[in-house]
């Protein structure tokens, strides 16, 4: 029996394990260990194509995420996502950013060391943005507390106040970063945020004096501008129009539709006042900002000995106001440089050139330092000051590898830390895996990679890189140029393999190459850089005149970031290029300490065009990343390993063998414990301290089922002490509810007991009232009259008629008969009224002409019942159907009829086609242009028709009159209307005579004829052999 319940436990166990393994693709595959194809970089752009057709923009190799920038909103970064991706183990659901997050926020927790999510990619490939998300994410999951609500609102909002001074637009991307940052999440024991750290890096200065066509400056420029009050703006003497400003001006491309500066002015401020920023601050680092405006549009003039003056000096005075110096000393500063000997100072006047440079080095610095009191003011807010042990995660959003038509040295520095970055992720994710193998004694496949080594070091080599060469060009005695570091560079590394020149490239590469350029082999392609201003960046002179000058200011902020001590100290500063590679170095060594996370970003085209993949560019991109070598050691080795001790003590409640307790060896435990879960042997290894799994799948579906088997665990504890609990509360309710029950029926039977007396109340009162119904209202059947009275009232409503036709009425009770025949008379009286006033004039003048005909043939006459819904027409002839001559001979006489009709010969019996012309006067029957025979009402004698549904009517006439040709025997298809029409006209009484078998007729004088009507199989008329016209007519159905 309990082999049987274990089997049973471990299948369903398996169950689990497989029910995440459930293949969830509709295009392509989510983890590009499953390709097929995994060697096949083109196999490899076509599972990424497919994938970013579907919106599917996420996907994995192993752990690490490859992610395509949609440049659309795509709806999956709701808070029912969060939601969906929260404490769900790692393949479980389809690839995303959430699963990375969630996935470093766990083991965070459970191992309690840190971790680091790494974002790279290009510029515009969507780093920025995903850092975001990541961290709205761990907003909404952590659990939280209303004293570290501050907080946490403070580590969010600070993104957008260091986007807004560290991002700028560029020609790949509207809100490209141009510094690195980096952000340590700080968490207690609990998973609760309680603060953060940021670390900057290279902030591109240059850009606050100079920027290329289609670019814009920091956003922060065009923010201030755009949403600005109009007292602020009139405090800092600002216009609204950014072309007003040289340093905003020269990308003319101010004002962007994709970007509302108006709307993230808003969220700054909003920011602002979140993080803790007085209104001395903000006044203070406003005022900042607008006197960079202001240096820019400092026009300079020359002297008639040449040296630089500024002839207009309104900006100046806005200047000093802003940064709290005398203006005098300002003016003095921006036009002559101080010399100092070792007995005494020397002011000599700068040249046209020398005054634009001193100015733009007071802009780039002034702009630079305050961006660094602006990250240590927002680490100061979000920093936690307890020093109680935390642990955190890491944030690394760095500027991606960029390669432009003009690259300077930002781009020399950017590309140079992109190297530094894809050394890290060789040597973690490379070289120690191979490492590790080999200590494990697990069988590696050694992988051929493009180490990158080679690369930095040519540029950060001590004595021999590229920077140490920069730097002594920088210090060296003499007239330093970019010209002379070229031929310097040519020099010292000319014959390094990844290094080439215009001097040292071939003929055919001489082409692509300036005298001022040089190419760098990166990882990631080549790249050209431009070694004009080069010295001037890396150096970053900024005049001592001028520092004493910013060491003076009584802005607070600027007092902070030049201290008179800087002024005493006469060391040369480490130069821009020397200062970034030591504080990279830091960086990598901040990463390394960390367990990494990956994330790699894919920009899908040029132009930002939603659902445009660029299969050369994304090619590109999958090389300078380094996927297809991530993939082939994913799929080569082992996702996951983790020492037997750490294993076996998390999983080991699995099963019945290793649960709760193991006595012998770790590794034996572990072995014994993955046979049981029913691991493949082609799913992991045992090495020699460590157990090595194939498939991150694997791992998680043991994960699985590791939460199922907790919650047995815990629901059976649960389960046995509820059970004491519930059985005491329920003898106590048993016999709370054995007395109630008891009470409560006691109840019930009283209620029934009343009911059932009521009823028999009401059924004798009933029984009685219908016995005496039919005497007089009395008490003993009033309340059945009533209710009778009621029924029968309620129920007619039901029968009422609806027409004068309608028969319908309900049959009264005898109580009722007479109260019943007054309703329905005058029911019936009613609807006769409304039936009444319903009749029109032309509807009452054909209802006559019908009372009428009833008159006439009402029981007379075969076919007369089946007219009698059949409405009579004015007329059946129009007027043109008579010709124009018979109309112009009675045009004396209006036409109150016409129709067409059959006129029979009385000598014979011919049949002829005529028209009968009914008028106020007269009968006219009609041959086409003639009047065959006019007959006056006054003549008419009278008018035969028989009794059978023939059509044959006689028109009598007087024989005394001698313009009559004797009587006309016609045939119409309207028998009953056409005589009807005549009766009316005539206006006699009984003019009409309905004849049975026979009838005579007047043919001349002193000679009648004689027509025999009867019935037969069908219809005739002919004249029979007496000379006499019979018309048969065939017998109507009554």
């Amino acid at each position: 029996m309990g082999s049987k319940k274990e089997e049973v436990r471990r299948k369903h166990i398996r169950l689990h394990m497989e029910s995440t393994l459930t293949a969830r693709d509709k295009v392509g595959v989510q983890d590009f260990v499953l390709l097929d194809a995994y060697t096949s970089e083109s196999a490899f752009l076509d599972n990424l194509r497919k994938r970013f057709s579907q919106n599917l923009i996420y996907t994995y190799i192993g752990t690490l995420l490859v992610s395509v920038n949609p440049y659309q909103e795509l709806g999956i970064y709701t808070l029912s996502q969060m939601e969906l991706y929260e404490k769900v183990n790692f393949f479980e659901l389809p690839p995303h950013l959430y699963a990375i997050a969630d996935n470093a926020y766990r083991m965070m927790c459970s191992e309690l060391n840190n971790h680091l999510i790494l974002i790279s990619g290009e510029s515009g490939a969507g780093k920025t943005e995903a850092s975001k998300k990541i961290l709205q994410y761990f907003a909404m999951i952590c659990p939280m507390t209303d004293s570290l609500q501050i907080a946490r609102d403070r580590l969010l909002l600070s993104n957008p106040v260091l986007e807004a001074f560290g991002n700028a637009k560029t020609c790949r991307n509207d809100n490209s970063s141009r510094f690195g940052k980096y952000m340590d999440i700080q968490f207690d024991f609990q998973g609760i945020p309680v603060g953060g750290h940021i670390i900057s890096y290279l902030i591109e200065k240059s850009r606050v004096v100079y920027h290329n066509q289609g670019e814009r400056n920091f956003h922060i420029f065009y923010q201030l501008l755009e949403g600005g009050e109009e007292e602020l703006l009139a405090y800092l003497g600002l216009e609204r129009d950014p072309r007003l400003y040289k340093y905003l001006s020269q990308g003319h491309c101010a004002k962007e539709s994709s970007i509302n500066d108006k709307n993230d002015w808003k969220t700054i401020s909003n920011a602002f006042s979140a993080i803790d920023f007085t209104e001395r601050d903000l006044e203070n680092l406003f005022g900042i900002i607008a006197s960079v405006l202001h240096l820019g549009n400092i026009c300079f003039g020359v002297n008639h000995q040449g040296c630089a003056t500024i002839p207009v000096t309104h900006e100046i005075k806005w200047i000093a106001k802003l940064l709290g110096v005398p203006p005098s000393v300002l003016l003095e500063a921006l036009t002559h440089r101080k010399i100092e000997t070792q007995t005494e100072e020397v002011l000599c006047p700068l040249t046209l050139e020398l005054s634009v440079f001193a100015r733009d080095a007071m802009a780039k610095a002034v702009y630079g330092r305050t961006f660094t009191w602006l990250v240590n003011k927002i680490n100061s807010s979000i920093v936690n000051k307890e020093f109680t042990k935390k642990t955190v995660i890491g944030l690394l959003d760095i500027y991606g590898f960029e390669v432009f038509d003009k690259n300077g040295f930002e781009q020399f520095c950017i590309n140079y830390c992109n190297e530094k970055l894809q050394q890290l992720l060789i040597e973690s994710t490379l070289k120690a895996e191979q490492a590790e193998y080999e200590m494990e004694g697990i069988e590696w496949e050694p992988i051929h990679y493009f180490n990158n080594k080679i690369i930095c070091d040519l540029v950060e080599e001590r004595h021999k890189g590229i920077i140490s060469i920069l730097d002594e060009e920088c210090i060296r005695p003499g007239p330093a140029t970019d010209l002379s570091f070229l031929e310097k560079l040519e020099e010292k590394v000319g014959k390094h393999a990844h290094f080439r020149t215009r001097r040292l490239a071939g003929p055919k590469g001489r082409k692509r190459i300036g005298l001022m350029e040089f190419q760098l082999f990166h990882y990631a392609g080549v790249v050209t850089y431009c070694t004009k201003g080069f010295l001037e960046k890396n150096n970053d002179i900024l005049y001592r005149h001028l520092k004493e000058v910013l060491c003076t200011s009584k802005n607070s902020i600027l007092k902070e970031c030049f201290l008179v001590a800087e002024l005493q100290n006469r060391r040369r500063s480490p130069t821009v290029g020397t200062q970034f590679k030591n504080s990279l170095n830091s960086l990598l060594e901040i990463l390394i300490s960390k367990e990494p996370s990956y994330i790699r970003c894919i920009k899908p085209n040029e132009r930002k065009e939603p659902s445009r993949f660029d299969d050369f560019l994304v090619r590109h991109q999958i090389k300078y990343l380094g996927l297809m070598e991530h993939l082939r050691v994913r799929r080569a080795g082992f996702a996951y390993r983790r020492k037997y001790e750490h294993f076996l003590h998390r999983y080991k409640s699995l099963c019945p063998d290793t649960w709760p307790h193991w006595q012998g060896p770790p590794a034996e435990g572990v072995e014994r414990l993955i046979k049981y879960i029913g691991y493949k042997s082609e799913d992991y290894k045992l090495g020699r301290t460590k157990i090595f799994i194939r498939f991150p799948r694997a791992l998680f579906a043991t994960e699985e089922a590791f939460e199922f088997r907790k919650h047995q665990l815990v629901a059976k504890i649960q389960a046995t002490y509820r059970g004491c609990l519930e059985r005491r509360v329920y003898v106590k309710k048993r016999q709370a509810a054995i007395k109630l029950e008891t009470h409560w029926r006691g109840v019930l039977a009283r209620k029934e007991m009343e009911r059932r007396k009521w009823a028999v109340r009401i059924i004798r009162k009933f029984i009685k009232g219908f016995i005496n119904r039919h005497r007089p209202l009395c008490p003993d059947n009033e309340e059945f009259v009533v209710f009778v009275r009621k029924k029968y009232i309620l129920n007619l409503r039901y029968y009422i008629p609806t027409n004068v036709l309608d028969r319908n009425w309900l049959v009264p009770p005898g109580i009722l008969e007479n109260a019943s025949y007054l309703l329905w008379k005058l029911c019936r009286r009613n609807l006769v009224r409304k039936y009444c006033r319903g009749i029109t004039a032309e509807r009452k003048a054909l209802m006559q002409q019908k009372v009428v005909t009833s008159a006439i043939f009402g029981g007379k006459k075969e076919g007369y019942g089946k007219t009698l819904n059949q409405p009579f027409a004015n007329s059946r002839l129009d007027e043109g159907d008579i010709n124009p001559k018979v109309l112009q001979l009675i045009s004396n006489e209006k036409i109150q009829y016409g129709i067409p009709v059959i006129k029979y010969d009385r000598k014979g019996f011919k049949a002829r086609q005529r028209q009968l012309i009914l008028t106020q006067k007269a009968a006219y029957v009609v041959k086409l242009t003639k009047i065959k025979q006019k007959i006056e009402y006054s003549t008419l004698k009278g008018v035969s028709t028989s009794n059978l549904s023939d059509g044959i009517l006689v028109l009598h006439v007087s024989p005394e009159v001698n313009k009559q040709k004797g009587d006309a025997v016609l045939q119409c298809e309207h028998i009953f209307e056409a005589v009807t029409k005549l009766a009316m006209l005539v206006k006699k009484e009984n003019i009409v005579n309905v004849v049975q078998g026979r009838l005579q007729f007047y043919i001349s004088p002193g000679k009648e004829g004689t027509i025999v009507f009867k019935t037969g199989p069908e219809e005739r008329i002919y004249k029979d052999k007496n000379g006499q016209l019979t018309v048969v007519s065939v017998r109507m159905k009554s």
